[in-house]
């Protein structure tokens, strides 16, 4: 008997300390576990504070990119003010030149959105002259006091920034013959408009501060419908002027299409 209860108390002792251990193993996987997710909620909130932050850095910077779009927006609509401005301002000055041309019988073919006004070369010179021949002198004397009379009226005067004098040949001959003939014509106009023409002391004083004499050679030559360089055409004088500020306008529209703005 005594044997028989010696070996039930150890199957006891032995069961105890199994469970014992099994339960300790059972403690320290739970504890295990529990660092472990500690860990991951730690890294986790760490995760979600970096998230966070970011969330708020994109947010300042949404609200700055908001604040400069509205200034952005505010200057392009007082620039699309000013290039209104200058669109309403040319067409008035092309409608006066039409107007003004009219009365006095004088067919002038002036380009409805540029305001550039085209002679034909014969008109002013002889051939591979630069010189003003008696006829070219005499239309001069017709058209200037009435274009200028336009563009120095009280009305416009403000607006002018240059008026240009381009000279253009046809492709005959070489580039720099051609520049040098080109240059010469355009400056035999201004000469005259500045001396001997028709206009008032004032008027050319006015003209001397805007006027320019530029020579093009034949890089912007006339091309028939076939395609074939119109000789005729490209041999000749262009009369422009162009307004203040509208270098800037032009700029600005450029920066638009090239998708520059930010």
């Amino acid at each position: 008997m005594r044997r028989r209860d010696h070996v039930k108390k150890e199957e006891n002792v032995s069961y105890w300390q199994s469970y014992s251990d099994m339960m300790a193993a059972l403690l320290l996987i739970f504890v295990l576990v529990i660092a472990v997710a500690i860990v991951a909620l730690n890294d986790y909130k760490e995760k979600l504070a970096e998230q966070n932050e970011e969330l708020l850095a994109r947010q300042d910077l949404l609200e700055k990119q908001a604040d400069e779009y509205l200034k952005l927006k505010e200057k392009l609509e007082e620039k699309q003010a000013e290039i209104d401005k200058i669109i309403g301002v040319k067409q008035e000055i092309i409608e006066a030149l039409n107007q003004e041309f009219s009365k006095e019988e004088i067919a002038i073919n002036i380009d409805q959105q540029t305001g550039a006004i085209v002679f034909d070369a014969s008109i002013l010179y002889d051939r591979s002259k630069s010189e003003l021949k008696g006829e070219g002198i005499q239309f001069l004397d017709r058209f200037l006091p009435i274009y200028i009379g336009v563009l120095f009226s009280s009305e416009f005067k403000d607006d002018i920034a240059e008026i240009i004098i381009e000279g253009h040949t046809d492709t005959d001959s070489g580039y720099m013959y051609n520049l040098g003939l080109s240059q010469d014509r355009a400056l035999s106009v201004v000469e005259y408009c500045l001396s001997d023409s028709s206009l008032s002391k004032e008027q050319k004083e006015q003209l001397r501060s805007v006027i320019t004499a530029n020579g093009r050679s034949f890089s912007n030559p006339v091309y028939d419908a076939d395609g074939k360089v119109n000789l005729t055409k490209s041999r000749r004088v262009e009369v422009k002027f162009r307004l203040k500020d509208e270098e800037m306008i032009q700029e600005l529209q450029g920066i638009l299409e090239r998708g520059d703005t930010q």
